[in-house]
């Protein structure tokens, strides 16, 4: 079985405008994610990291290099469905409940209906949100209907998890009980998760790897290990080594940040 769950080598993407102007978004970057792994895409907000997470989920077409997505074309997972999106908002249909939102990936598959529910019902316990089943997504709060979001992003049974800023508009507590519902989702799927953060901190206490980008263009800037065991809890937030992670991955920013003013 291929090692990489994405291997990206030597991506750039540069759009042109009506006058032919071009302007370059992202700029020869490699990286190889492995199967299994929890990877952060970290950087400054409008850098290109949702425009990276696009190319890998074959949304949008690189201008130079090539992407393998499970081993195979971009496309070709694409259309495998080997991935699968979660979006800063949850983007739930307020007419469906919570089951029919999470079947609805199941649908455009044409999965049986009775196996879609059986699959639907499974994501409500990983995600943690049974006795809400019933319920629509105006009876939910923000952090729930994240977890909707989740749930029907796993229902299709992806190999990796594509999330893009995903809990950046919600408070400071419900983050919290997220990171934690993730963390132990990741654990108990072995998916390969990409994750789209402006937040040091936060990219700090998911992750195996932050993958550091600057911007204008979106190089990247460093690949950093994080060596903070795991199962990772709350406690780990007040330890040394939490510290200086996040201290170092903040001197790469500044250093960065200087070198382009």
């Amino acid at each position: 079985m291929e090692e990489n769950a994405v291997a990206l080598d030597k991506i750039s993407v540069t759009y042109q405008d009506s006058k032919k102007n071009s302007r370059t978004v992202l700029d020869n970057i490699s990286l190889h994610i492995r199967r299994g792994e929890f990877i952060s895409l970290l950087g400054p907000s409008g850098c290109g990291k949702t425009t990276l997470l696009r190319v890998i989920a074959d949304l949008k077409k690189q201008t130079e290099g090539t992407v393998k997505v499970a081993g195979q074309s971009a496309e070709k997972a694409r259309l495998a469905h080997k991935c699968a999106m979660v979006f800063q908002t949850p983007s739930l249909l307020e007419w469906r409940t919570v089951l029919e939102n999470i079947e609805l990936p199941l649908e455009l598959k044409k999965v049986p209906k009775k196996e879609r529910r059986k699959r639907a019902l499974e994501q409500v316990k990983i995600v943690d949100l049974q006795g809400y089943e019933n319920n629509y997504p105006k009876e939910l709060s923000g952090g729930m209907q994240q977890r909707v979001g989740i749930a029907r992003a796993l229902a299709a049974d992806p190999e990796i998890l594509l999330m893009d800023e995903p809990f950046s508009a919600l408070d400071e507590f419900t983050k919290a009980r997220l990171h934690g519902d993730l963390l132990r989702i990741w654990r108990s799927t072995g998916k390969t998760i990409i994750f789209v953060t402006h937040n040091i901190s936060e990219s700090v206490f998911l992750s195996d790897r932050v993958c550091v980008l600057s911007s204008n263009p979106a190089r990247l800037s460093e690949i950093v290990d994080i060596h903070l065991l795991r199962p990772r809890e709350n406690s780990i937030l007040k330890t040394e080594e939490y510290f200086k992670t996040v201290s170092h991955i903040r001197e790469i920013f500044e250093e960065k940040y200087n070198e382009n003013i």
